[in-house]
C-alpha cells in the first residue's frame, strides 16, 4: 500500500520550513472570524460593564443630574451671580427641597412603619387560610381519586386491598436569623448613603467646572475644524436631549403623584399622600416601578378594608394611572425628544436591567438617547442610529 502524497513528501523533507510549506492550511472565512470576534467583544464588554457597576452607576447619575441642573446655574451666571455661588445655591436648594419633602411626610411614613407588624400578621393569616382551603379541596380530590382507583382494582381482581395508613413527612425549613438580616440591611444602607454622597459631590464639581470638560473634549477631537464642529454638535445635542427628557420625567412623575393622591383620597386610603409620593417615585423605573406600586397599594387596601374588591380597585387605579401617563404622555414625549422606536427602548431597558438591575432600568433611556445622538453624527455608526430610530 503506497503512502499518501502529503505524508510521503513530509517524510522526504529534511527542513522544518519545507514541512510547513507542504502541510495544508485551514483558512477561516473572514465573515465567520469577524462574527466570532464581535461575539467575544460583546461578552467582554458586558462583563466589564457588570463588574464596573459600582463606579459607572454613580458617574452616570451624576452626569444626568448635572445636565438637568446646569440651565439653572447658567441662568444665575447670566444675572451676574458668580458660578461658585450659583452652584452652591442650586445644590443647597435641591438638598433642602429633598430634606423638607422627607420631613413633611415623616408622620405618614412613621404611621406606615408602625402598621407593618399588624399588616404582616394579617396578611400571613389570610395566606394561611387560603392555603388551608386549597389544601382541603386538594385533599378531597386526592381522596376521591384514591376511592375510584380502589373501586376499579376491586372490580378487576375481586379482592379488597388492605388499607395503608398515610405517612406525612414534615421538613422544617431553616429559619432566617434576624441578626443576618439586620447586618445586610445596615451594610446596604451604608453603601447607598456612600453612593449618594459620591453623586452629590460629583454633581457639585461638574456644575462648578461648567464648560471645562466640553472645551477639553473639543480640543481632543482633533486639529481639524470639521472634527471639532462635529464634537460640539454632539455635545450640544446630548445636552438638549437629556435636559428635555429629565424635564419630561419630572413633569410626568408629578402628574402621577397628583392623580394617585386624588384616586387614593377618593377611595379612602390612609396616608394617601405618602403612597402617592411612593407611586410617583416608583414610576421613574419603567414597567417594574408601576407594577410594584400597584401591588403595594393593593396590599395596603386589603389590610385596611379587609376586602379583595377594594384591593383590586386600589391596585387597578394605581396601575391605570401609571399606564395612562407612561403609555400616552411618556412614550409620546420620548419619541418627540429622541425619535426612537419603542422596540429599541424596550430592548435597552431589558439589557441594562439585566446588567445593573434597578439602576440600569432607570438609566437605560438616557444611555440609549446618548448612544443615538452619537451614532447620528459618526458615519461608521449610522446603521446603529437607523436601527434605533423610528
Amino acid at each position: 500500500m503506497k503512502p499518501a502524497p502529503v505524508a510521503e513528501a513530509v517524510a522526504s523533507s529534511s527542513e522544518p520550513n519545507e514541512v510547513l510549506a507542504i502541510l495544508p492550511v485551514t483558512r477561516i472565512p473572514v465573515g465567520m472570524r469577524d462574527l466570532s470576534l464581535g461575539v467575544l467583544a460583546t461578552l467582554a464588554t458586558a462583563f466589564a460593564l457588570s463588574w464596573a457597576q459600582t463606579l459607572l452607576v454613580p458617574l452616570l447619575l451624576g452626569v444626568v443630574i448635572t445636565y438637568t441642573l446646569s440651565p439653572v446655574v447658567y441662568w444665575l451666571e447670566r444675572i451676574r451671580i458668580p458660578r461658585v455661588v450659583g452652584t452652591v445655591i442650586v445644590m443647597a436648594s435641591v438638598l433642602v427641597a429633598v430634606a423638607v419633602s422627607g420631613y413633611s411626610l415623616r408622620g405618614q411614613l412613621q404611621t406606615i412603619i408602625e402598621q407593618l407588624p399588624a399588616a404582616t400578621a394579617k396578611l400571613t393569616t389570610s395566606i394561611a387560610q387560603l392555603r388551608t382551603n386549597q389544601g382541603g379541596n386538594l385533599q378531597k380530590i386526592q381522596s376521591a381519586a384514591t376511592d375510584v382507583e380502589s373501586a376499579a382494582a376491586n372490580a378487576v381482581s375481586g379482592t379488597t386491598p388492605p388499607r395503608r395508613t398515610a405517612t406525612h413527612v414534615i421538613v422544617d425549613p431553616p429559619k432566617p436569623k434576624l441578626s443576618d438580616f439586620q447586618w445586610k440591611s445596615s451594610m446596604g444602607a451604608i453603601g447607598a448613603a456612600g453612593q449618594a454622597t459620591m453623586v452629590v459631590f460629583l454633581v457639585f464639581f461638574l456644575l462648578l467646572g461648567g464648560d471645562t470638560f466640553k472645551r477639553k473634549l473639543v480640543r481632543l477631537a482633533g486639529p481639524t475644524l470639521s472634527k471639532r464642529k462635529i464634537t460640539v454638535t454632539i455635545l450640544d445635542d446630548i445636552n438638549r436631549s437629556i435636559q428635555k427628557y429629565m424635564l419630561m420625567l419630572v413633569a410626568t412623575n408629578l402628574l402621577v403623584m397628583l392623580l394617585s393622591w386624588i384616586a387614593f383620597r377618593f377611595i379612602g386610603i390612609d396616608n394617601a399622600g405618602a403612597w402617592a409620593v411612593a407611586a410617583g417615585l416608583l414610576h421613574i423605573v419603567p414597567y417594574l416601578g408601576p407594577a410594584v406600586a400597584a401591588g403595594a397599594t393593593a396590599m395596603v387596601a386589603f389590610m385596611q378594608f379587609d376586602s379583595a374588591p377594594m384591593a383590586l380597585l386600589t391596585g387597578g387605579a394605581s396601575l391605570a394611572i401609571a399606564t395612562l401617563i407612561g403609555t400616552v404622555v411618556t412614550t409620546w414625549a420620548t419619541g418627540r425628544i429622541a425619535q426612537m422606536n419603542a422596540a429599541a427602548v424596550f430592548i435597552s431597558l431589558l439589557v441594562w436591567g439585566w446588567l445593573w438591575g434597578i439602576w440600569g432600568m432607570l438609566l437605560s433611556i438616557p444611555i440609549i438617547v446618548i448612544t443615538k445622538v452619537v451614532a447620528q453624527h459618526i458615519e461608521p455608526l449610522h446603521p446603529l442610529a437607523e436601527l434605533l430610530g423610528e
